[in-house]
């Protein structure tokens, strides 16, 4: 077989795997359990370390890297919205949330970080993971010029740390904080503004079957605007960027796609379309198992692996215990408080599974909220503490 067929058919692996895994997660328990991302990366490094692929596959591998997060940030930014009014707790929440993150990634850079190869840049990704979700991750992976190993190694251990911080929410972090700060049990009573919000919610509710109705004639028209509105945006952003110094592009690049994106959310036409961010987190599929095969698990730096994992935990639960410091001073309640967290740290798609778990569905579109202003405001804020943290 010729070296171009292998690259078409590895490109083509690259671009199906994630509907196979996605599909067998909405089947079988335990791989759903594990999230699609893991097994992609898993899928990802085992193709990149067997000795199978093409020596010319690398150009294949940066094209579909380069390309997939541009074209999700605008889709996945689409469906935001900030006009939504919030209210006071939840503006405390938010605030004190993304302080509590900030002052976090930079203590735990003077401790971790500056022993860490890249690490002002690995504490700029990790505020806008942190802040927003994976997407804000590739984001700044692109922007700041972190190498393929050191995001797979972050990625991965954000996993681990997530699913303990989830663990230790659903097993005893609600009841402690519930005794902690204020709690109304009455949780369940429904406001007007979850039920005007019910598609939103149904946005988030319904990942075990996200993409269904896409191949119908309406899904696809809708579909077809989306992407046509995002390669708009790329072929503006692209032209602005090359206005400046070229080591300025890829910086200029994503924070015109970022704006343009929650720019374009403020039609409501734009913003209630379906599918924008189901496609988005499609492309961020396929980038996650493309730069996983991208890795050479011989060149993983294990003991600045081990500093970097520290660095993750002493952000997640140091943001956790700064963020219910601050709610006892300003009397935040207590759901509040760990919805906000779970935006923060595990972004949007978990909120409407710690709500369910809290029996409080007052606290939902305040959390998607939250959520969604974090992935917003991700890039920004993650590129301004990477300058920071620079110049320390």
């Amino acid at each position: 077989m010729t070296s171009v067929a292998n690259i078409t058919l590895l490109a083509a692996l690259f671009a199906l795997a994630p509907a196979g895994v996605l599909w067998c997660c909405s089947r079988i328990r335990i791989l759903g359990k594990i999230g699609p991302v893991l097994i992609l990366y898993i899928i990802g490094i085992a193709i990149g370390n067997s000795g199978l692929m093409p020596d010319d596959m690398a150009q294949m591998q940066e094209i579909l890297s380069s390309a997939t997060v541009p074209l999700a940030i605008p889709l996945m930014l689409f469906g935001c919205t900030l006009r939504r009014s919030i209210t006071r707790s939840q503006m405390l929440a938010l605030v004190t949330g993304l302080i509590s993150v900030v002052a976090t990634v930079a203590a735990g850079y003077l401790i971790f970080g500056s022993r860490i190869e890249q690490g002002a840049r690995i504490g700029g990704m990790l505020t806008g993971v942190y802040t927003g979700g994976t997407i804000n991750l590739a984001a700044l992976k692109a922007m700041l010029g972190v190498n393929e190993n050191t995001y797979i190694l972050i990625n991965s251990y954000d996993m681990l740390v997530s699913f303990l911080y989830l663990t230790f929410l659903l097993s005893a972090g609600i009841k402690l904080f519930r005794k902690v700060l204020p709690f109304t049990p009455d949780g369940r009573r429904a406001g007007r503004e979850e039920d005007a919000a019910a598609a939103e919610r149904e946005s988030f509710d319904n990942v075990s079957s996200p993409y269904s109705g896409l191949f119908t004639r309406r899904g696809m028209k809708s579909a077809g605007t989306l992407l046509a509105l995002t390669l708009a945006i790329c072929a503006v952003s692209g032209g602005v960027a090359l206005l400046l110094p070229q080591s300025l592009f890829m910086t200029v690049f994503i924070l015109m796609l970022t704006t343009l994106g929650i720019g374009c959310s403020f039609c409501r036409r734009i913003r209630e379309m379906r599918y924008g961010y189901d496609i988005g987190m499609y492309l961020i599929y396929i980038f996650c198992i493309t730069v996983a095969s991208m890795a050479n698990l011989s060149e993983f730096d294990l003991a600045g692996g081990i500093m970097l994992l520290g660095y993750l935990s002493f952000i997640v639960f140091g943001s956790l215990l700064m963020q219910v410091l601050f709610a006892v001073i300003l009397r935040i309640d207590a759901d509040t408080v760990i919805i906000s967290s779970v935006a923060f740290i595990n972004s949007p798609p978990f909120v409407p599974m710690i709500s369910a778990a809290m029996r409080n569905r007052n606290v939902l579109v305040g959390g998607l909220t939250i959520g969604i202003i974090g992935y917003a405001t991700g890039n920004y804020l993650g590129f301004l503490m990477a300058e920071l943290l620079s110049m320390i």
